[in-house]
């Protein structure tokens, strides 16, 4: 039969990082081109004392329907924590909790997004956002991202163009791919120029708890005092990523329709695992919890940066990160990436290709991506051995 998909879906290739993870399935290959937090940072024993505790005392509640809205205890929780702790929201604000992080993308998308209009992206960006924004047929125009965030002066020049712009996506903390933090300076310039040109930000931070070193630097989200940044947030990267459980923070009037457009997606987030999430962060230690994750993500960020300086030396650049989960190298102008990529995968590592990141995906870039929090410290090693022995081939 010849299908005919819709004209969002037909053109929409299959993300570049999933292919490459295909290859990771055997034992044999090194993940340097994951993204799923180290195994020994989940807190097993506290989710299967909680899980157990639910399913024994309630289970009907955990098992049955909820409102699109989330589990209301999680919600009023998570909105105090993030107005004491974070300065994240205001009396006009509301909460969503979503199905991870991720489907905050989508549902903002749905909510704003008609056909043609203009999402402005660091670029590179997060492949998985940039293919949620393609899937409404948006224009996505990008602006380059520099060791302190995007670069402000091009982001304006692109406002002053783009009339039909939505809203401005942006990572600002160790950002995927590059691991760059915006400062806090261009923060407020990023608010400043979404104001002048009356668009809407939408501030992703999935990693913002997983800073390894330097100052804590606020949220747009913070100084927002008229209701235009989306703030997207996620329990993935320290709770658990199975799990499942994200959360936007907005405008009441912007969380009404995030409802709206949730319900015809997947009714609600599964009660299970909101009732987990909400016992977790109200009977334990969650912020030491952070704080063991971050000795473990700061150990392996050392360990591979300082395997890249002794295995690949001059033969990349980068800017180590202050966090996250991701290196960014570029090669040299010489090098044919892509080839490189191959012969990594051949030799038994996974790496990411840059151009899997770019918003013009035909647009050439030298960098690749690696991942250094879910292998082991003894896969980072030989890993690294190995692209120290595939670099000589260049």
């Amino acid at each position: 039969m010849d299908y005919k998909f819709s004209d969002r879906i037909a053109s929409l290739q299959p993300s570049a990082i999933r292919e490459i993870l295909k290859a990771t399935a055997s034992p044999e290959v090194i993940p340097f081109a994951a993204g799923n937090p180290a195994p020994e940072a989940f807190p097993v024993d506290a989710v299967r004392e909680i899980g157990a505790n639910i399913l024994m005392h309630k289970a009907t509640q955990a098992l049955q329907y909820g409102i699109t809205e989330g589990y209301a205890p999680l919600r009023e929780f998570v909105l105090k924590y993030m107005a004491q702790k974070h300065k994240v929201g205001k009396a006009d604000d509301d909460i969503i909790i979503t199905s991870g992080a991720t489907q905050v993308m989508d549902i903002t998308s749905k909510s704003f997004l008609n056909e043609g209009d203009t999402v402005i992206c660091e670029n590179p960006s997060f492949i998985g956002s940039l293919n949620c924004f393609r899937s409404y047929n948006a224009k996505l125009v990008g602006v380059e991202v520099e060791k302190d965030g995007m670069n402000m002066e091009k982001l304006e020049e692109v406002l002053k163009k783009e009339k039909k712009a939505k809203f401005i996506y942006t990572i600002p903390n160790f950002q995927n791919p590059s691991g760059a933090t915006m400062s806090l300076e261009k923060r407020k310039k990023m608010y400043e120029l979404a104001c002048k040109y009356d668009v809407l930000i939408l501030e992703d931070n999935p990693y913002g708890d997983l800073r390894v070193e330097g100052k804590y630097i606020p949220s747009i989200k913070s100084f927002d005092t008229d209701g235009r940044v989306i703030y997207a947030g996620s329990f993935s990267k320290i709770l658990a990523p199975g799990i499942r459980v994200g959360l936007a923070i907005a405008n009441k009037k912007i969380i009404s329709k995030l409802t709206v457009a949730k319900q015809t997606a997947d009714t609600h987030t599964p009660m299970f695992s909101q009732m987990l999430v909400y016992q977790w962060l109200n009977e334990y230690d969650f912020e030491g919890h952070i704080r063991k994750i971050q000795d473990i993500y700061r150990n392996k960020l050392e360990l591979m940066c300082s395997l890249i300086d002794s295995e690949l030396g001059d033969f990349v650049s980068y800017h180590k990160p202050q966090g996250g989960l991701f290196v960014w190298c570029e090669l040299p102008e010489k090098v044919d990436m892509l080839e490189f990529v191959r012969v990594a995968v051949e030799n038994k590592v996974a790496v990411v290709p840059g151009s899997a990141f770019m918003v013009d995906e035909k647009e050439k870039t030298q960098c690749i991506r690696l991942n250094f929090s879910t292998p082991t410290d003894e896969k980072i090693k030989q890993g690294m051995k190995i692209l120290g022995q595939v670099k000589k081939q260049f």
